[in-house]
């Protein structure tokens, strides 16, 4: 049972399991959609999170959320966001929301959002801090978690 958890516990899951309500919670309340903007949302966070994951292969890093970071990226996206791939999930929710009329979705981008970082963002920080310290710490006094 363990070993199920563990398989099923990454954030692109927890990005398909909050897009699945996302549409489900659309049949249960529906307002006025906003199909362009939702696709836009959609195509930033797909291309922020291309963007932010090339940046980290490029600087020969892991983009494994429980992995062993081998270098800290702090420039480009990661000037902007301490998380740009989890932003970009963010976003492709908000952006899923928006195409649909779904406002109980902004409710579980809420919820997507405590998950990712009580689960994912605080032990990738801990590991990030103890492999980098004082580099680490500049960065993520200058730059904020999600914006």
């Amino acid at each position: 049972m363990r070993h199920l958890k563990t398989l099923f516990d990454w954030p692109p899951v927890w990005l398909l399991a909050g897009l699945a309500l996302v549409w489900g919670s659309d049949r249960l309340v529906t307002l006025q959609n906003f199909p362009r903007l939702g696709a836009g949302l959609v195509l930033a966070g797909l291309a922020l999170m291309g963007v932010a994951a090339a940046q980290m292969v490029m600087a020969r890093t892991t983009v494994n959320p429980r992995g062993q970071p081998a270098a800290l990226v702090t420039g480009g996206v990661f000037a902007i966001s301490r998380n740009p791939i989890y932003l970009g999930d963010a976003l492709v929710l908000l952006g899923a929301t928006g195409w649909l009329g779904a406002p109980l979705g902004l409710a579980i981008l809420a919820g997507f959002v405590a998950v990712i970082t009580r689960r994912f963002i605080r032990p990738e920080e801990a590991r990030l801090q103890a492999a980098f310290g004082a580099e680490f710490t500049v960065w993520a006094a200058r730059v904020r978690r999600w914006l």
